[in-house]
């Protein structure tokens, strides 16, 4: 879980700041301390206090403004808006956005003749290599050798939430599958997603030494990086 994330699902534990949260979601328009403090029946003092967390979250924006009403006079209130940022939990971590994105490019970029499988596994061996180059570009490692190319891939691997383990210098497994339980419900087209992201991943990133094996382990992700193909 992503920092961002962490701070705001811990403000949302208060349930005074989560009932908040959800009638200026639910509202029309901007909200005022005032509003917000009378929807959840506490001082507009204590109210400020909770809405100002959760602005300091990323969760709300404030403003001033005049929600609606008869015009007055004097300074503008402050209001609060929901920012539209996206919070999702998942212990293990799971990436099923990911899957949707190469599966709807697939659909939407497949070809004449290519079978639908074909079309996602292209598309997810270009996204895998898209970011490879990302990282190649962003660290500029130079000559890649097989352990430093397995570091370097590292926080890739832990932001998709692969929680990868280095069981040698020059193999890494994956303890978590970020697509499960998409994965246990068709093993052999996701796991080939899968395969084929992390393909493309080495492959821009330039580690020429390495390659994504499929090796399915029970209650763990279906490919390990390493240099022996067999993952032995």
């Amino acid at each position: 879980m992503e920092d961002p994330t962490r701070a705001a699902v811990a403000a949302l534990s208060d349930d005074l700041r989560r009932r908040m949260y959800d009638f200026i979601r639910r509202s029309d328009g901007p909200v005022t301390r005032d509003e917000a403090a009378e929807s959840v029946g506490i001082s507009r003092k204590l109210a400020a206090f909770h809405l100002d967390k959760l602005v300091d979250v990323g969760l709300l924006s404030a403003g001033y403004g005049r929600p609606g009403g008869p015009r007055q006079v004097g300074r503008a209130p402050k209001v609060y808006r929901p920012t539209g940022l996206d919070v999702q939990i998942s212990i293990p971590p799971r990436e099923h956005g990911l899957l949707a994105d190469i599966l709807l490019d697939g659909l939407r970029a497949q070809r004449p003749q290519e079978s639908g499988l074909d079309a996602a596994l292209r598309v997810a061996r270009a996204r895998g290599h898209e970011l490879g180059a990302a990282e190649h570009d962003r660290t500029r490692p130079g000559r890649l050798g097989p352990e430093r190319a397995l570091t370097c891939a590292g926080q890739m691997l832990e932001s998709h939430g692969f929680e990868p383990v280095r069981v040698t210098p020059t193999l890494v497994r994956l303890r978590n599958c970020p697509f499960h339980p998409l994965a246990a419900k068709d093993p052999d087209l996701v796991c080939a997603i899968n395969h084929a992201f992390l393909a493309g991943f080495l492959d821009g990133l330039g580690a020429t030494g390495l390659c994504a094996t499929l090796a399915p382990r029970p209650g763990a992700c279906c490919v390990e990086l390493g240099t022996n193909p067999t993952g032995a």
